[in-house]
Protein backbone atom coordinates (compact mmCIF):
# COMPACT_ATOMS: atom_id res chain seq x y z
CA UNK A 1 0.00 0.00 0.00
CA UNK A 2 1.82 3.36 -1.47
CA UNK A 3 2.12 5.73 2.39
CA UNK A 4 3.91 8.54 0.69
CA UNK A 5 3.50 11.22 -1.69
CA UNK A 6 6.25 9.69 -3.92
CA UNK A 7 4.76 6.16 -4.21
CA UNK A 8 1.06 7.40 -4.30
CA UNK A 9 1.79 9.25 -7.29
CA UNK A 10 3.72 6.53 -8.99
CA UNK A 11 1.28 3.86 -7.97
CA UNK A 12 -2.19 5.53 -8.36
CA UNK A 13 -1.32 8.29 -11.54
CA UNK A 14 -4.81 6.87 -13.09
CA UNK A 15 -7.05 7.28 -10.14
CA UNK A 16 -5.20 10.68 -9.18
CA UNK A 17 -6.10 11.62 -13.02
CA UNK A 18 -9.51 10.52 -12.51
CA UNK A 19 -10.11 12.52 -9.53
CA UNK A 20 -8.67 15.68 -10.48
CA UNK A 21 -10.77 16.03 -13.26
CA UNK A 22 -14.03 15.18 -11.63
CA UNK A 23 -13.13 17.89 -9.13
CA UNK A 24 -12.68 20.16 -12.33
CA UNK A 25 -15.61 19.30 -14.65
CA UNK A 26 -17.90 19.73 -11.36
CA UNK A 27 -16.19 23.38 -10.44
CA UNK A 28 -17.98 26.26 -10.37
CA UNK A 29 -15.06 27.73 -12.16
CA UNK A 30 -15.27 25.47 -15.11
CA UNK A 31 -14.56 27.38 -18.77
CA UNK A 32 -16.08 25.09 -20.92
CA UNK A 33 -16.70 27.88 -23.41
CA UNK A 34 -12.67 28.56 -23.44
CA UNK A 35 -11.53 24.97 -23.20
CA UNK A 36 -12.86 21.47 -24.46
CA UNK A 37 -13.08 18.89 -21.90
CA UNK A 38 -10.32 16.97 -24.30
CA UNK A 39 -7.86 20.09 -23.88
CA UNK A 40 -8.55 20.08 -20.26
CA UNK A 41 -8.00 15.88 -19.56
CA UNK A 42 -4.52 16.44 -22.05
CA UNK A 43 -3.75 19.60 -20.10
CA UNK A 44 -3.64 17.75 -17.01
CA UNK A 45 -2.46 14.44 -18.01
CA UNK A 46 0.92 15.79 -19.00
CA UNK A 47 1.23 17.44 -15.58
CA UNK A 48 0.06 14.65 -13.74
CA UNK A 49 2.75 12.30 -15.77
CA UNK A 50 5.32 14.73 -15.23
CA UNK A 51 5.27 15.15 -11.44
CA UNK A 52 5.07 11.66 -10.87
CA UNK A 53 7.69 10.86 -13.23
CA UNK A 54 10.20 13.34 -11.46
CA UNK A 55 9.03 13.55 -7.87
CA UNK A 56 11.30 11.40 -5.23
CA UNK A 57 11.66 11.22 -1.50
CA UNK A 58 14.98 13.47 -1.73
CA UNK A 59 13.86 16.74 -3.78
CA UNK A 60 10.20 16.53 -2.43
CA UNK A 61 11.19 19.01 0.38
CA UNK A 62 13.55 20.93 -2.23
CA UNK A 63 10.81 23.39 -4.08
CA UNK A 64 13.09 25.14 -6.18
CA UNK A 65 15.40 21.96 -7.32
CA UNK A 66 16.28 21.80 -11.18
CA UNK A 67 14.45 18.04 -11.33
CA UNK A 68 11.33 20.26 -11.74
CA UNK A 69 12.27 22.19 -14.56
CA UNK A 70 9.78 20.32 -16.58
CA UNK A 71 7.07 20.54 -14.43
CA UNK A 72 7.76 24.46 -14.33
CA UNK A 73 7.85 24.99 -18.00
CA UNK A 74 4.07 22.72 -18.13
CA UNK A 75 3.19 25.12 -15.63
CA UNK A 76 4.08 28.19 -17.51
CA UNK A 77 2.85 27.05 -21.06
CA UNK A 78 -0.92 26.41 -19.11
CA UNK A 79 -0.30 30.16 -17.56
CA UNK A 80 0.25 31.25 -20.39
CA UNK A 81 -2.00 29.59 -22.62
CA UNK A 82 -4.86 30.34 -20.21
CA UNK A 83 -4.07 33.61 -19.75
CA UNK A 84 -4.00 33.71 -23.71
CA UNK A 85 -7.61 32.41 -23.91
CA UNK A 86 -9.42 34.80 -21.18
CA UNK A 87 -8.99 32.74 -18.00
CA UNK A 88 -8.78 34.84 -14.55
CA UNK A 89 -5.95 34.77 -12.29
CA UNK A 90 -8.50 33.04 -9.59
CA UNK A 91 -9.04 30.57 -12.24
CA UNK A 92 -6.12 29.36 -13.28
CA UNK A 93 -5.08 29.17 -9.36
CA UNK A 94 -7.91 26.87 -8.39
CA UNK A 95 -6.16 24.81 -11.47
CA UNK A 96 -2.87 23.88 -9.61
CA UNK A 97 -5.02 23.72 -5.93
CA UNK A 98 -7.70 21.29 -7.30
CA UNK A 99 -4.43 19.10 -7.87
CA UNK A 100 -3.49 19.09 -4.31
CA UNK A 101 -6.91 18.97 -2.96
CA UNK A 102 -6.73 15.90 -5.56
CA UNK A 103 -3.56 14.01 -3.91
CA UNK A 104 -4.71 14.87 -0.47
CA UNK A 105 -8.15 12.75 -0.82
CA UNK A 106 -5.64 10.06 -1.58
CA UNK A 107 -3.32 10.30 1.34
CA UNK A 108 -6.19 10.36 3.72
CA UNK A 109 -7.24 6.69 2.11
CA UNK A 110 -4.23 5.87 2.09
CA UNK A 111 -3.12 6.50 5.58
CA UNK A 112 -6.55 6.52 7.27
CA UNK A 113 -5.30 5.55 10.96
CA UNK A 114 -1.98 7.45 11.04
CA UNK A 115 -2.13 11.15 11.46
CA UNK A 116 1.20 12.38 12.36
CA UNK A 117 2.14 10.41 8.67
CA UNK A 118 -0.80 12.11 7.48
CA UNK A 119 0.43 15.45 8.32
CA UNK A 120 3.93 14.98 7.57
CA UNK A 121 2.87 14.09 3.57
CA UNK A 122 0.63 16.99 3.83
CA UNK A 123 2.71 19.47 4.56
CA UNK A 124 5.40 18.00 2.16
CA UNK A 125 2.59 18.40 -0.36
CA UNK A 126 1.36 21.78 0.64
CA UNK A 127 4.48 23.14 0.66
CA UNK A 128 5.87 21.94 -3.00
CA UNK A 129 2.38 22.57 -4.70
CA UNK A 130 2.56 26.51 -3.10
CA UNK A 131 5.57 27.17 -5.36
CA UNK A 132 3.83 25.40 -8.12
CA UNK A 133 0.73 28.12 -7.67
CA UNK A 134 3.24 30.58 -6.94
CA UNK A 135 5.03 29.90 -10.06
CA UNK A 136 1.93 29.85 -11.93
CA UNK A 137 0.63 32.75 -11.00
CA UNK A 138 3.85 34.79 -12.04
CA UNK A 139 3.77 33.33 -15.30
CA UNK A 140 -0.13 33.98 -15.81
CA UNK A 141 0.60 37.58 -14.87
CA UNK A 142 3.50 38.20 -17.75
CA UNK A 143 1.35 36.40 -20.15
CA UNK A 144 -1.83 39.04 -19.50
CA UNK A 145 1.10 41.82 -19.41
CA UNK A 146 1.72 40.87 -22.92
CA UNK A 147 -1.81 40.52 -24.28
CA UNK A 148 -2.67 43.88 -22.99
CA UNK A 149 0.64 45.48 -24.63
CA UNK A 150 -0.16 43.36 -27.93
CA UNK A 151 -3.90 45.04 -27.70
CA UNK A 152 -2.28 48.68 -26.44
CA UNK A 153 -0.18 47.86 -29.62
CA UNK A 154 -3.02 46.95 -32.06
CA UNK A 155 -5.44 50.07 -30.55
CA UNK A 156 -2.81 52.37 -30.87
CA UNK A 157 -2.36 51.16 -34.59
CA UNK A 158 -6.67 51.36 -35.51
CA UNK A 159 -6.37 54.71 -33.68
CA UNK A 160 -3.93 56.41 -35.86
CA UNK A 161 -4.86 55.35 -39.15
CA UNK A 162 -3.19 57.49 -42.36
CA UNK A 163 -5.75 57.85 -44.97
CA UNK A 164 -4.97 58.88 -48.79
CA UNK A 165 -8.29 61.29 -48.76
CA UNK A 166 -7.36 62.64 -52.52
CA UNK A 167 -4.41 62.84 -54.59
CA UNK A 168 -1.69 64.33 -52.61
CA UNK A 169 -3.63 65.03 -50.19
CA UNK A 170 -3.54 62.47 -46.47
CA UNK A 171 -5.50 62.99 -43.44
CA UNK A 172 -4.66 61.42 -39.78
CA UNK A 173 -7.46 62.03 -37.37
CA UNK A 174 -6.41 61.70 -33.80
CA UNK A 175 -8.64 60.27 -31.33
CA UNK A 176 -7.55 60.18 -27.51
CA UNK A 177 -4.78 62.00 -25.82
CA UNK A 178 -1.56 62.53 -27.37
CA UNK A 179 1.15 61.17 -25.56
CA UNK A 180 4.98 60.87 -26.11
CA UNK A 181 4.63 57.07 -26.98
CA UNK A 182 1.50 57.97 -29.75
CA UNK A 183 3.13 60.89 -31.33
CA UNK A 184 5.85 58.55 -32.05
CA UNK A 185 3.62 56.14 -33.91
CA UNK A 186 1.56 59.15 -35.09
CA UNK A 187 4.70 60.81 -37.09
CA UNK A 188 5.99 57.18 -37.92
CA UNK A 189 2.67 56.11 -39.41
CA UNK A 190 2.45 59.67 -41.40
CA UNK A 191 5.81 59.74 -42.54
CA UNK A 192 5.93 56.57 -44.36
CA UNK A 193 2.28 57.42 -46.08
CA UNK A 194 4.19 60.38 -47.24
CA UNK A 195 6.92 58.36 -48.89
CA UNK A 196 4.51 55.70 -50.08
CA UNK A 197 2.05 58.08 -51.91
CA UNK A 198 3.99 61.02 -52.29
CA UNK A 199 1.91 63.36 -50.44
CA UNK A 200 2.61 66.99 -50.58
CA UNK A 201 -0.13 67.58 -48.08
CA UNK A 202 -1.23 66.57 -45.09
CA UNK A 203 -4.04 66.66 -42.49
CA UNK A 204 -3.76 66.27 -38.79
CA UNK A 205 -7.58 66.31 -37.19
CA UNK A 206 -7.76 66.66 -33.85
CA UNK A 207 -11.69 67.06 -32.89
CA UNK A 208 -11.22 63.36 -30.87
CA UNK A 209 -7.98 65.25 -29.33
CA UNK A 210 -10.53 65.76 -25.69
CA UNK A 211 -8.07 68.58 -24.19
CA UNK A 212 -4.88 70.21 -25.59
CA UNK A 213 -2.08 71.60 -23.30
CA UNK A 214 1.30 72.58 -23.43
CA UNK A 215 2.73 68.57 -24.14
CA UNK A 216 -0.18 68.31 -26.54
CA UNK A 217 0.83 70.84 -28.13
CA UNK A 218 4.76 70.50 -28.48
CA UNK A 219 4.12 66.89 -29.76
CA UNK A 220 1.44 68.45 -33.04
CA UNK A 221 4.22 71.11 -33.26
CA UNK A 222 7.36 68.14 -33.50
CA UNK A 223 4.93 66.21 -35.89
CA UNK A 224 3.90 69.22 -38.29
CA UNK A 225 7.83 70.06 -37.98
CA UNK A 226 8.67 66.47 -39.23
CA UNK A 227 5.90 66.48 -42.16
CA UNK A 228 7.78 69.20 -43.57
CA UNK A 229 11.23 68.00 -43.55
CA UNK A 230 9.65 65.51 -45.88
CA UNK A 231 8.84 67.70 -48.09
CA UNK A 232 5.22 68.20 -47.19
CA UNK A 233 2.65 70.74 -45.85
CA UNK A 234 0.78 70.12 -42.52
CA UNK A 235 -2.92 71.11 -41.76
CA UNK A 236 -4.21 71.31 -38.24
CA UNK A 237 -7.94 70.62 -38.24
CA UNK A 238 -10.55 70.75 -35.18
CA UNK A 239 -9.69 74.07 -33.58
CA UNK A 240 -12.63 73.68 -31.56
CA UNK A 241 -12.96 77.16 -29.70
CA UNK A 242 -11.90 75.94 -25.95
CA UNK A 243 -8.70 74.24 -27.71
CA UNK A 244 -8.35 77.93 -29.41
CA UNK A 245 -8.20 79.45 -26.03
CA UNK A 246 -6.64 77.40 -24.11
CA UNK A 247 -3.58 77.78 -26.81
CA UNK A 248 -3.53 81.03 -26.26
CA UNK A 249 -4.02 81.07 -22.49
CA UNK A 250 -0.47 78.77 -22.75
CA UNK A 251 1.25 81.54 -24.87
CA UNK A 252 1.66 78.80 -27.73
CA UNK A 253 2.69 79.67 -31.12
CA UNK A 254 0.83 78.08 -33.53
CA UNK A 255 1.53 81.06 -35.88
CA UNK A 256 3.27 79.50 -38.89
CA UNK A 257 1.02 76.42 -38.95
CA UNK A 258 -2.11 76.11 -40.99
CA UNK A 259 -4.70 75.49 -38.50
CA UNK A 260 -8.85 75.08 -39.72
CA UNK A 261 -11.59 74.72 -37.44
CA UNK A 262 -13.34 71.34 -39.04
CA UNK A 263 -11.79 68.90 -41.38
CA UNK A 264 -13.89 70.14 -44.11
CA UNK A 265 -12.46 73.68 -44.05
CA UNK A 266 -9.34 71.72 -43.89
CA UNK A 267 -9.97 69.60 -46.96
CA UNK A 268 -11.30 72.69 -48.83
CA UNK A 269 -7.75 74.89 -48.07
CA UNK A 270 -5.81 71.74 -49.27
CA UNK A 271 -7.93 72.00 -52.48
CA UNK A 272 -6.80 75.26 -52.73
CA UNK A 273 -3.10 74.66 -52.70
CA UNK A 274 -3.47 72.25 -55.42
CA UNK A 275 -5.65 74.95 -57.03
CA UNK A 276 -8.57 72.51 -57.38
CA UNK A 277 -12.03 73.32 -57.63
CA UNK A 278 -15.18 71.04 -56.83
CA UNK A 279 -18.69 71.89 -58.29
CA UNK A 280 -21.50 70.86 -57.27
CA UNK A 281 -23.27 68.09 -60.12
CA UNK A 282 -26.06 69.63 -62.51
CA UNK A 283 -28.95 67.57 -61.24
CA UNK A 284 -31.44 69.45 -63.34
CA UNK A 285 -30.20 67.91 -66.61
CA UNK A 286 -32.17 65.11 -67.85
CA UNK A 287 -30.29 61.85 -67.94
CA UNK A 288 -30.40 59.99 -71.75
Amino acid sequence: MATTITELLKKNKAQLLDSWLQKQLSSESLRDDLMTNDELRAQSEELVNALAEIITEENISQVDSTDYDEVFEILSTISMSRARQGFTPRETGLYIYGLKEAILDLLQQQIPNDSMQLFTESRKLNQLLDNFAVITFETFIKGREEVILRQNDEISDISTPVIQIWDGILALPIIGTLDSSRTQVVMENLLQKIVDTGSSIAILDISGVPAVDSLVAQHLIKTVSATRLMGADCIISGIRPEIAQTVVHLGIDLSNIITKASLASALKHAFGMHKLTVKRADTDKSIR
